[in-house]
């Protein structure tokens, strides 16, 4: 009996092999090369790995592969891509702008905000949300940033008697006070809860991690009772009540002040983004669940984005002691002997600091992967990808294309000059992402970039600690390492 049944087991799987090899989707995907695979079951075992080495895995089946080739185990199937043609086809047209996972993970957090959210609420979500980007807004918050700069300023002041500083949770905090000022209306005195918000978002990026280096990535429906999937629901509580009460704050203000009625003398009025959501639920647009997914989604990407390149942008510069002398350089042609604060008219100036933060961000892309779940066929690098399929567009090996990049460890801001740039194809640089879904804050970004960068090296001489060979990353949502990251500050008035 028991013979019989493992004899009808197997020959089950073999008609499901067979299927799975030889439908149409298969015969497709059996002419895009990967790694080696089991049948059925594909590549989920080699996909068990730790997050250090998952990392450096898909840098080496890059290189081994190509331009494309392939993940899939079951009823999931992913392809990579790294060519910037190959890019440009999926990203721009937006037939293919649809997210599916790893994006879903983030539902139980994010819900239908932007970074996850398809179709028309997507398009609704993005139009309503655009105005808070737009420049007459982004200039009203430069004095936030400048605010900011000088409290991390003081921060480091407060720590010079520690040999080095631990960059990451300095940068979390101080990008994390900004958000919340500029596009929530929130002063961060007011949240006494702020580092406990930082270390769930922590801890999520964590459980989010184990779903992509587990088995359960390809069955996810058994990821639900694990007790990962329990403590995930319990940080998502947490964070979830610190954005509600950001909320209700500034809902309880607006009535307090009468601001919440939407008249015709303030329509031009420039608004932080959790006002014009606020007034978007008095027309009946958005309802409480929208908003809160809206304040998650900005607070998510908008400080933890930031603070990563910011991290690794300083690590970097304190490595480049050229470099940061002509950044210096740059500061004193415009400041000269001035304490004074800078402008809007300053930032404009700082040209080559500019072309040091690009590059920085061409290294250390904050996010690192892309992916599009196509719900029609697409064809790349010659071969069709069949729909209901993965796309992933690794970020951090396109930067580091040598044909585009010659010697592409190598910190050159020169890259970035615009006689430099002409005749590349601009699908080879997007740590912005690109196309229909690139990134709302990108311009709010590089301006508190620009604010914070030239604030600290205009005061402080920064000297490694860590070095770029020191850097081991892991597989995550945004990149990051797996040990701190450290430098050095010494003020300028001190050095001879």
């Amino acid at each position: 009996m028991i013979l019989q049944l493992l004899l009808i087991l197997c020959l089950v799987l073999i008609i499901l092999a067979a299927y799975f090899r030889y439908n149409r989707v298969g015969r497709l995907m059996s002419k895009i090369p990967g790694p080696p695979r089991i049948p059925i079951f594909g590549h989920i075992i080699i996909l068990h790995k730790t997050s250090e080495s998952l990392y450096q895995h898909l840098r080496s089946w890059h290189k081994t592969y190509g331009r494309l080739w392939k993940l899939d185990g079951l009823h999931l199937r992913a392809v990579n891509i790294y060519h910037p043609e190959d890019v440009e086809l999926l990203l721009f047209n937006s037939i293919y702008n649809n997210k599916g996972m790893p994006y879903t993970f983030l539902k139980g957090w994010l819900g239908e905000g932007l970074l996850v959210s398809n179709g028309d609420i997507w398009h609704q979500r993005r139009k309503m949300l655009t105005p808070a980007f737009h420049f007459r807004s982004l200039n009203k918050y430069f004095n936030i940033f400048c605010a900011h700069t000088q409290s991390l300023l003081h921060t480091i002041e407060n720590e010079l008697d520690k040999e080095y500083i631990d960059i990451v949770p300095l940068m979390s905090k101080t990008s994390l006070a900004v958000m919340c000022e500029t596009a929530l209306g929130a002063k961060v005195q007011e949240m006494s809860s702020i580092n406990s918000y930082l270390q769930s978002i922590h801890k999520l990026g964590e459980c989010y991690v184990n779903r992509l280096i587990t088995p359960e990535y390809m069955i996810n429906n058994f990821y639900k009772l694990s007790c990962t999937a329990r403590r995930e629901k319990s940080l998502i509580k947490d964070v979830h009540n610190y954005t509600k009460n950001i909320i209700q704050r500034r809902r309880r203000n607006r009535n307090e002040n009468n601001a919440g009625n939407i008249q015709e003398n303030n329509l031009n009025e420039v608004k932080p983004m959790l006002d014009i959501l606020l007034d978007e639920e008095a027309k009946g647009t958005i309802d409480d669940t929208g908003i809160r997914n809206e304040v998650d989604t900005f607070l998510f990407e908008g400080h933890d984005t930031t603070a990563t390149a910011l991290t690794f942008m300083i690590m970097r510069i304190a490595n480049e002691p050229e470099i940061q002398d002509s950044i210096y350089e740059e500061l004193q042609d415009i400041f000269g002997d001035s304490q004074r604060s800078p402008t809007v008219e300053d930032l404009t100036k700082m040209k080559y600091l500019e072309c040091c933060i690009k590059e920085s961000l061409r290294l250390y892309p904050s996010v690192p992967f892309l992916s599009r779940f196509i719900i029609k066929d697409i064809v790349l690098a010659g071969r069709t990808v069949p729909k209901d399929t993965m796309v992933h567009v690794h970020v951090f090996d396109i930067h580091r294309n040598p044909d585009v990049y010659p010697e592409p460890e190598k910190f050159r801001p020169e890259r970035f000059l615009p006689e430099n740039t002409v005749g590349r194809n601009p699908y080879s640089y997007i740590p912005f992402s690109a196309g229909p879904r690139n990134c709302i804050g990108q311009k709010y970004a590089m301006m508190k970039m620009k604010t914070l960068m030239s604030g600290l090296i205009w005061k402080y001489r920064l000297e490694p600690v860590t070095k770029p060979e020191d850097l081991v990353f892991i597989l995550d949502m945004v990149l990051r390492t797996n040990h701190p990251i450290y430098v050095r500050f010494r003020p300028r008035e001190n050095l001879p």
